[in-house]
């Protein structure tokens, strides 16, 4: 019986379109909205280079004049600032006993395609949190912290109420944006986390705009429940959990072209079918520059994105559209 081979069903560019817009979909942090893909940043990823230069303007500052026909307005400067994104590059290759089962569905390029979009849902959500961590590291060091409201204790065993998740705890963190409150839409957090909310009855449904899909939400604000955000256990006892509120877009998506993206091969000697995909991308928090200062390698891992000294905010905070709420559940 012939024998079916990833080369035979995988057409490359189709595959690529396939893989990235369906890793969109499965992203629960590109449903709820946290990460948003960029047409700019797009640009940006394809044009080159490791560390992408995003100069903006910065707000108009100063009292106001009274005129005067004796005396000339004071003219000052539009000052100038400089966000940093850093190109990810990341691969990886899988043999054909990985994808068995894949290869035998009725649609096996769906199926390993399905299988690949999904890895990388995953891959980009690590990169994610490791980011929020190190940006906050950041925020603690060098702002005071004053994107951070933290109710949890050490002992977390022991932790009464006003040490877990509440409405006030929650209004403690939404207060860090000052009068952007606005712009928050969404929290994400631990399922431990939305467990206590659901036992006070603070969890609704919506209904989306569009089809008949339902949401969960908590104050108006979609709730996004994922078990790989920071979890630390406590000095004493138990743990403490970080929520992130965040603004439409906190996060900008750049897809990048790796020279080639998707490829095929096979070990005769060994019998492996082989297929190799790789990815280059930008995922920017918008504001917090990369100060790259501490990487190893051309391209940062997840260890290097969670250090505080590779992040330093130049956006004022009221424009930076995540906050953190540390709890013990």
């Amino acid at each position: 019986m012939a024998q079916t081979l990833i080369a035979d069903v995988i057409v490359p560019q189709v595959f690529n379109k396939y893989v990235v817009e369906k890793t969109a979909e499965l992203s629960n942090f590109y449903m709820g909205g946290i990460i948003s893909s960029d047409a700019t940043l797009d640009a940006l990823a394809i044009k080159g280079g490791r560390l992408i230069n995003m100069p903006f303007w910065k707000d108009l500052s100063g009292d106001d004049e009274v005129l005067s026909d004796g005396s000339a307005l004071t003219v000052t400067a539009i000052n100038a600032g400089q966000d940093v994104a850093v190109l990810h590059a990341r691969g990886k290759a899988w043999g054909v006993n990985d994808l068995a089962t894949a290869l035998s569905g009725d649609d096996p390029m769906g199926a390993i395609g399905d299988l690949v979009a999904e890895y990388w849902a995953r891959r980009y959500q690590a990169i994610l949190i490791s980011s929020l961590t190190g940006i906050f590291a950041d925020n603690v060091a060098n702002d005071g912290g004053d994107m951070v409201a933290d109710v949890s204790i050490e002992d977390g065993d022991a932790a009464p109420i006003e040490n877990k998740i509440s409405g006030d705890a929650f209004i403690d963190a939404q207060a860090t944006f000052g009068d952007a409150i606005g712009q928050i839409s969404g929290v994400a957090m631990h399922s431990k986390v939305y467990n206590n909310l659901k036992k006070i009855d603070n969890i609704s449904f919506e209904k989306e705009s569009l089809g008949d899909a339902e949401i969960e939400t908590y104050r108006g604000m979609r709730v996004i429940v994922n078990d790989t955000l920071p979890k630390v256990a406590g000095a004493t006892s138990g743990f403490k959990y970080t929520s992130y509120i965040f603004g439409q877009g906190a996060f900008g998506f750049g897809q990048g072209a790796a020279p080639t993206p998707t490829e095929t091969d096979r070990d005769s000697l060994t019998g492996t079918d082989i297929l190799v995909n790789r990815s280059h991308f930008l995922m920017h928090p918008r504001g917090v520059k990369w100060a790259d200062a501490s990487v190893a390698g051309t391209f940062p891992t997840n260890t290097e994105a969670a250090n505080a000294a590779n992040w330093d905010r130049v956006y004022e905070r009221k424009n930076i559209r995540i906050a953190a709420l540390i709890t013990n559940g």
